[in-house]
């Protein structure tokens, strides 16, 4: 399975350029495989984005604004969908994707703390560095 991100490569708005950068960014550390796909210069992806998401999640004046995330051809979210999954430490269910062997359970089960340095602690008496 493939995330497609739809995108626009020429936004004028800084907050859509940041929001998309973030979403990339993201999905790069945790290597997840996707794909960026253009609505600024390509009409058929930016009607396809339009019209695959659901009604409910689209603004009040019926555009939707990138980025939007889709797992292959079913809609995971938004921009701010995909940031509350993140900071609920649920990206992987948020886009439909299992998680890698360890890595729900590890931080689930309570064993790791946040130290300082950008290092996270286990009580154990291990530590682990994040890249």
């Amino acid at each position: 399975m493939v995330i497609k991100v739809f995108l626009a490569s020429s936004s004028g708005s800084t907050a859509i350029k940041k929001k998309q950068q973030d979403v990339l960014g993201f999905l790069e550390a945790l290597k997840i495989e996707y794909a960026q796909l253009d609505i600024a210069s390509n009409e058929e992806n930016r009607m396809w984005m339009r019209e695959n998401v659901p009604g409910d999640m689209k603004p009040s004046n019926g555009i939707p604004l990138p980025p939007q995330i889709f797992n292959e051809e079913n809609y995971c979210g938004d921009y701010e969908t995909f940031f509350n999954a993140k900071e609920e430490n649920s990206v992987y269910e948020f886009l439909g994707l299992t998680p890698p062997p360890g890595f729900k359970e590890a931080k689930q089960s309570g064993l790791w703390q946040t130290v300082e340095d950008g290092a996270e602690e286990r009580d154990d008496d291990t530590s682990v560095i994040l890249l």
